[in-house]
């Protein structure tokens, strides 16, 4: 780039940041320590002029800015750090907070793909009854609030408006079934109504919703959510970890694939899959 182009840019991008922060010439040498003069020159339209590398990395450090974008190397206006902090993000995982956080997630996703490896069934595919139990178990104060939510993100599913493909361990669906390890203490016609419910959507949604079971035994995966291509998310116990940087999302969609190459049941076969473990 040619040193007057640069120079351009370096000036529009200044006076761009001392805008936004409300810094004026005087207050910005102040910050970095030059005369008031030396920040007029740079500015100057008719005469372009560069700043060493140790005024550039102080105006930039004034202003909240990387020095990258201050001297055009990058459209990027963050700090590496600034980066990293909203390319990864923490999020509380606790029902109450949580079900209204994914319905946002959903809801931005649409007219995307979403792939999703829950931590039991599907929490979109849950019926009320089972929902009730679950928060019967949590602390949650306010179940009807969530029931109402997760009734929003049901809706959001049967609009259409994005494809929606599920991977579960076989041995969940088989649990819920026969009533051990997670589903142990609930009533039989509850967990029955539950698979007879997610097999009912198989059908019905099909090829929208997609659900394939793969064998815990020969691949595995953490509970994950990949919303399309700008946001994956990994649940980690007590918080969601939010991703949006696109090499991130790439490996999970990647590893998303592969649990699906894998699928000991097709999601073709889901259904009756699930209707021969319950009898019906």
């Amino acid at each position: 780039m040619a040193r007057r182009d640069r120079s351009a840019i370096l000036r529009n991008r200044l006076v761009e940041a001392m805008s936004v922060v409300g810094m004026s010439r005087s207050g910005l040498a102040r910050e970095t320590g030059v005369d008031r003069s030396t920040i007029g020159q740079i500015l100057k339209g008719d005469m372009p002029r560069m700043p060493n590398a140790q005024l550039a990395a102080d105006c930039a450090a004034a202003l909240g800015v990387s020095a990258d974008w201050l001297l055009g190397l990058t459209d990027r206006p963050e700090r590496p750090g600034d980066i990293v902090a909203s390319a990864m993000a923490l999020s509380p995982a606790e029902r109450s907070s949580a079900d209204a956080q994914l319905l946002a997630w959903h809801q931005e996703a649409l007219g995307a793909k979403v792939r999703h490896v829950p931590a039991t069934l599907p929490d979109i595919l849950k019926t009320e009854a089972l929902l009730r139990w679950e928060y019967a178990e949590s602390a949650h104060d306010n179940p009807d609030q969530s029931l109402e939510i997760m009734a929003a993100q049901h809706d959001w599913l049967r609009a259409g408006g994005s494809d929606y493909e599920i991977a579960v361990p076989v041995h969940e669906v088989q649990a819920a079934a026969d009533g051990s390890g997670y589903y142990s203490g609930l009533a039989q016609d509850i967990r029955h109504d539950q698979l007879a419910h997610i097999a009912a959507l198989c059908d019905e949604m099909f090829p929208r919703l997609r659900l394939f079971l793969f064998d815990a035994r020969q691949v595995f995966s953490a509970p994950v959510t990949v919303f399309g291509t700008r946001l994956a998310v990994i649940y980690v116990g007590q918080c969601y970890l939010a991703l949006r940087e696109a090499q991130r999302i790439r490996a999970l969609t990647d590893h998303f694939d592969w649990l699906v190459r894998e699928a000991t049941v097709d999601a073709r076969d889901t259904a009756g899959f699930i209707r021969e473990l319950i009898g019906g």
